[in-house]
């Protein structure tokens, strides 16, 4: 097929869809095999109802919704792999009709707007689940509300109904990123505040991108005393705050800024790189033969590192590379975006409450007067320097909690201290606004109000799916007055976005000046 129809990121073509090609590099045939395979997920989850359908198939769910994030999977064979796997665990399970391709973007445009909400936001969330999954960590509710949604996504339902099923969904993925919180601690630690350096050192290096901590650790171990340093990219920055990982002396620094940035930053680098989730862009030919993928993540003609027996992966070709082409020959002095060289991450909720006193006695006492939660994905699209913006022009008795990628835009700046404390807190990777839950829940109870009646703004950025899962949990939550940006989803429709602004007064960003007019008086 030359056509193609996809709207599921914050970049697609004119705001409204990619029908001839993605932006993110996606051609039609892979983005059909997507939908096949989206539609076998739905037989799948037809085929279990009622049933026990065992480890092999919720293995299958996950990856198979985990595949189709935007930027993890370029490589058509290994979505149609994925796909003729899916249909045998659905036949052993005795065999259901397939949801047809054709009406999964068909029909009424609120319920294709609903409906389509909805799996994007299993998409995210089976990419958190999966994370955990790896790390034995696995929930019931969480893994058999993918079968659930999927089911639900191959049925006729009312709109009430659909908004009904959002917010369930919104509740469940609240429990599968506490899921991933747990794993993530329990294998690695608490975090802890640390500076991460921008710069690279001379010799072997390899760059680690994505959000999978079990395969950076794996790298980890097999890299030390090899002589290669190891440097992380993007949404993997946060694993320098790990105890368990930032104990080996060769994880150095941050290379890089944000994913869209890559094509750029990557050209012609003399170490590896090895993609562990959702963030790749077609690679130029000027790097693409050190270029790596693990895990779902796939494109044509790249280095593919399999899982191997007890979940263990072997990292050598990473490494040869890395050892062949060995890097620079002296030291590389990098700076972020706004021209800053340190990094700072670790913030997540156990840090933040441990100094809860400290926070509940600055607002008390006038110190802090709003807390702004600036985060979410970055994305390549103009417009993104709104967040940049907010984050310099916030008075100076405000904080700034942050997560995600987004921080890119600012994460560099020094915006000075609150108390001891700095005044941007990065608070970790997409699934760690569990964190800022946990922190907006804890300070609610300390001053015995609502979260809506916090001085508490939450400011996001959005991109693909993982951020579609978390708007859902706020909503569900009854989070009101949250801003988004850099444009409204193309697969809200204007009834859609009407009832979201009615009933939670969702807020489209306008300027940082007119918006903190707003938010602050």
């Amino acid at each position: 097929m030359d056509n193609m129809f996809c709207f599921q990121c914050e970049q697609t073509a004119g705001g409204k869809a990619c029908t001839k090609s993605g932006v993110c590099g996606k051609k039609p045939d892979v983005s059909n095999s997507q939908d096949d395979l989206t539609c076998a997920l739905i037989g799948l989850a037809r085929a279990s109802e009622g049933k026990n359908p065992g480890r092999a198939a919720d293995e299958l769910m996950m990856q198979g919704l985990f595949t189709t994030v935007t930027n993890v999977s370029f490589d058509c064979d290994s979505i149609k792999c994925l796909k003729s796997l899916v249909n045998k665990e659905k036949d052993k399970l005795g065999g259901a009709e397939n949801f047809s391709s054709g009406s999964l973007w068909g029909g009424n445009e609120d319920i294709v707007s609903l409906r389509s909400t909805l799996l994007l936001g299993l998409r995210g969330m089976a990419a958190y689940a999966w994370h955990a999954y790896v790390l034995g960590k696995e929930d019931s509710e969480v893994t058999g509300w993918l079968y659930k949604g999927m089911r639900a996504i191959g049925q006729d339902h009312s709109v009430e109904e659909w908004l009904g099923l959002l917010m369930e969904f919104g509740e469940v993925n609240l429990k599968c990123m506490a899921l991933l919180d747990a794993a993530n601690t329990s294998a690695y630690g608490n975090p802890v505040p640390v500076k991460v350096t921008t710069n690279v050192e001379k010799g072997p290096f390899i760059v680690v991108s994505g959000h999978d901590l079990l395969d950076l650790k794996q790298l980890l171990e097999q890299t030390e005393g090899k002589g290669i340093n190891i440097y992380t990219h993007s949404e993997m920055l946060p694993a320098h705050g790990y105890p368990m990982l930032k104990k080996y002396s060769h994880l150095k620094g941050n290379f890089g800024t944000a994913w869209q940035n890559q094509q750029k930053e990557f050209e012609n680098v003399p170490g590896a790189f090895l993609f562990t989730t959702n963030c790749l862009m077609p690679p130029k030919a000027s790097y693409s033969d050190r270029v790596f993928t693990t895990a779902v993540v796939a494109y044509p003609g790249l280095k593919h590192i399999p899982e191997g027996t007890g979940g263990q992966k072997d990292f050598s070709p990473v490494i040869s590379k890395a050892l062949d082409l060995g890097g620079w020959d002296q030291d590389m002095n990098f700076t972020g975006i706004n021209g800053g060289s340190v990094l700072t991450t670790g913030f997540a909720h156990g840090t933040v409450l441990g100094v809860a006193d400290k926070v509940i006695d600055a607002v008390k006492a006038g110190a802090i007067k709003h807390f702004f939660l600036v985060g979410g994905c970055d994305g390549a699209r103009p417009g993104r320097n709104y967040y940049t913006e907010f984050v310099q022009k916030s008075p100076e008795d405000t904080v700034i909690l942050t997560l995600a990628c987004g921080k890119f835009r600012f994460n560099d700046l020094d915006i000075g201290e609150i108390g001891g404390l700095p005044r941007i807190m990065d608070m970790g990777q997409c699934n760690d606004a569990y964190s800022a839950i946990k922190v907006a829940l804890a300070l609610a109870d300390a001053f015995k109000c609502g979260v809506n009646e916090l001085p508490l703004t939450l400011v996001l950025s959005w991109y693909e799916q993982k951020a579609v899962c978390i708007l859902l949990t706020l909503l569900a939550l009854g989070v009101r007055n949250i801003y988004i940006g850099p444009s409204i989803p193309a697969f809200f429709s204007s009834n859609v976005l009407q009832v979201l602004v009615e009933k939670f007064a969702l807020k489209p960003i306008s300027t940082p000046d007119e918006d903190l007019k707003a938010i602050l008086g």
